[in-house]
């Protein structure tokens, strides 16, 4: 379990604030030989981080010695270098929005602080959370100049000193959002080994996991003592206070599943799932070539691009009639139609290239089912045959008025898997990588083909669950524990 650390200059720089025992000053940690053998997360909150400077020293020596800290010596040197971050589009736009609002000219500097991903500027507290992800320190002054596009001019560290009356309560406040452990007491029972964070979407439609599987995580953990937490999107600025991160919320890119994902592997973290894995799963199109590249059996594929598409006649001529279509990055059914006629085709490319320049034909193969082989770290875990909904092609069967309709489940012992479909599976599992997958396929007479691969897969109680019961939870929890443990005796501490 992490242990967090507050380094100062000057004990002094803390009388404003409540006491806690998580101080210490900059030169009692570069001298503290002992705090080598501890796991611990140290923010660092000394006025200078410049290069030589006793602050940028700690930071240096808390990462040679295993610690996790708050900045990171790239981060400080990325800073220290003046290299200045760009904003996405709809960061930009919020940023115009705000700076406009203000009674702002062309051309004039504004300046917002931020404290662990928060500021004081309602309006653009996503702008903050935002820098703060990408980077990770305490306390940033960010400048702004009035313009449409690449607004920041410069970013810089903020030091205790620096701090208005004012700013000590914010910034105190956003410490004890950042970080619950710094006033946290001392438990009596016996401490957890190491922290999990599990993020998840309450309000998520379809979540990879109900509820019930993610109490079970939970209750798993703790026999294995390890303190497992869920967490929320609006709960990230959390994310350094743990040593591992679960996401059982849907996946993408263009998301924050990924930035987190990202962030978490920055940190040191052990995370499931990796952000290459992310990027391997998410989108159908890398994924369709990865698979041929490692010669995996996959249903006949065609790229169709909004620039140049194929026709109708062309199309079928190379995958047959009917054709499904896929958006690149679709879950749970979403973005995909089946075409069966010109007029479908031209009707659901339409509507599919609203959404993206590139989409995924595949020839149709009809089947009952489709076998889903769960696999964590190149083994699997556990098999289901998913059904096709009632009446439709597909699992989920979304209807014009927005409900769902899922087929029915069938979760088989993995020993009694199809040779051909197993074997296929973990090839298409080890060519992504060692997290947890979800291999889905269809299985035609004594052949099978991969549909996908999913990061993240469906894990529900009483589902996925049914053969192996508490033990499926049991083991993937259990990979989280030897991949920490791991870390940790490679740290030497």
């Amino acid at each position: 379990m992490l242990s967090t650390i507050l380094i100062l200059d000057e004990l002094d720089q803390w009388k404003p604030y409540y006491d806690t025992e998580s101080i210490l000053t900059s030169g009692e940690y570069l001298k503290n030989q002992e705090l080598n053998q501890k796991h611990f997360f140290v923010i660092n909150l000394c006025n200078k981080l410049d290069y030589h400077s006793e602050g940028y020293y700690c930071s240096l020596l808390a990462q040679a010695r295993g610690h996790k800290v708050l900045p990171d010596i790239e981060v400080i040197n990325r800073l220290e270098s003046g290299a200045v971050m760009r904003l996405d589009y709809q960061m930009q736009k919020l940023t115009y929005k705000w700076l406009t609002t203000n009674n702002k000219q062309e051309g004039d500097k504004v300046s917002l602080d931020i404290f662990f991903g928060t500021c004081s500027e309602p309006t653009m507290e996503k702008v903050a959370r935002y820098v703060f992800e990408q980077n990770p320190c305490p306390m940033l002054r960010v400048q702004f100049a009035v313009r449409e596009k690449n607004q920041i001019e410069n970013i810089k560290p903020l030091g205790l000193d620096d701090l208005t009356d004012d700013q000590q309560d914010v910034f105190a406040q956003a410490l004890d959002n950042f970080s619950k452990k710094v006033w946290r007491q001392p438990r009596s029972k016996k401490p957890s080994r190491y922290d999990l964070a599990i993020l998840y979407d309450p309000n998520e439609t379809l979540p990879p996991s109900n509820k019930t599987a993610l109490n079970q995580f939970i209750n798993q953990a703790r026999k294995l003592q390890i303190n497992a937490e869920l967490i929320t999107a609006q709960e990230a600025h959390r994310l350094m206070e743990y040593d591992a991160l679960f996401i059982r919320q849907t996946t993408s890119l263009n998301h924050i599943t990924y930035r987190l994902a990202q962030q978490a592997q920055q940190a040191d973290m052990v995370v499931i799932d990796d952000p290459l894995s992310i990027i391997r799963c998410t989108n159908k199109v890398y994924l369709k070539e990865l698979l041929d590249k490692e010669e995996i059996p996959t249903p006949k594929s065609e790229l169709i691009f909004r620039s140049d598409p194929y026709s109708w006649v062309e199309i079928t001529q190379l995958l047959g009639s009917p054709i499904v279509l896929k958006v690149p990055d679709g879950s749970f059914s979403h973005g995909m139609g089946k075409a069966a006629s010109d007029e479908d085709y031209q009707k659901i490319l339409d509507v599919l290239f609203q959404k993206t320049a590139i989409v995924l034909a595949q020839e149709f193969l009809p089947t009952s089912f489709d076998w889903r082989i769960g696999i964590l770290n190149g083994s699997p875990l556990f098999a289901c045959k998913y059904f096709m909904a009632r009446g439709h092609w597909q699992i989920y069967h979304h209807n014009d008025s927005g409900k769902s309709q899922t087929g029915s489940f069938e979760t088989v012992p993995v020993h009694k898997v199809p040779k051909h479909v197993l074997r296929n599976a973990l090839d298409a599992a080890n060519a992504i990588g060692k997290g947890l997958y979800g291999v889905d396929v269809k299985a035609i007479d004594d052949k099978s083909v991969i549909i996908e691969v999913n990061d993240n897969p469906s894990i529900d109680y009483g589902v996925e669950d049914a053969i192996l019961g508490d033990e499926l939870y049991r083991l993937i929890i259990r990979e989280f524990l030897d991949r920490l443990e791991r870390k940790h005796y490679a740290h030497g501490s």
